[in-house]
């Protein structure tokens, strides 16, 4: 019977780095996405070869500033999940999809994590990960490129 690989915790140290990497680009995806009702959505592989996902819901609004999300427990979910994503020792992969409610079709951007960051997708890459299902209920999404987001150095 073959050994699943087991999922190795990281260090304090690692995780407050990746948590001040993880609010940098949470800020910057706010702010790229700008005003509307958006979905973020997280997929990741880990390096024991489980999948897992996290989903968010949110409104941004410029004028006056808010944030606000749809269910806390979700946003929690989805910002540890990235957490572990950028510091990168328990996820092989992963992809953050953003998806804007739009007329006459919601807008979709997405970003990779390589190297401990968010990178903007190729666009035939995006489309065919928002491609519907064939047989399945779906509404076509018209993707764009997501914007570089601006890294800063940690201060952890």
């Amino acid at each position: 019977m073959p050994v699943q690989p087991q999922l190795i915790r990281p260090d304090d140290t690692a995780i407050a780095a990746a948590m001040s990497h993880t609010l940098t680009a949470l800020a910057g995806v706010f702010q790229a996405l700008g005003d509307g009702e958006h979905t973020l959505n997280l997929a990741a592989e880990r390096t024991d070869a489980t999948f897992v996902a996290g989903r968010a819901e949110l409104s941004i609004s410029a004028a006056p500033l808010r944030l606000a999300v749809l269910s806390e427990d979700e946003f929690d979910a989805l910002r540890t999940l990235l957490v572990f994503a950028l510091e990168g020792s328990t996820v092989r992969r992963a992809v953050l999809i953003a998806t804007t409610a739009a007329e006459p079709d919601p807008r979709a951007c997405g970003w990779s994590v390589r190297n401990g960051w968010l990178h903007p997708m190729d666009t035939a890459e995006l489309q065919e990960a928002v491609a519907p299902c064939p047989g399945l209920p779906s509404v076509q999404r018209d993707v764009y490129p997501a914007p570089v987001l601006a890294q800063f150095p940690s201060i952890a």
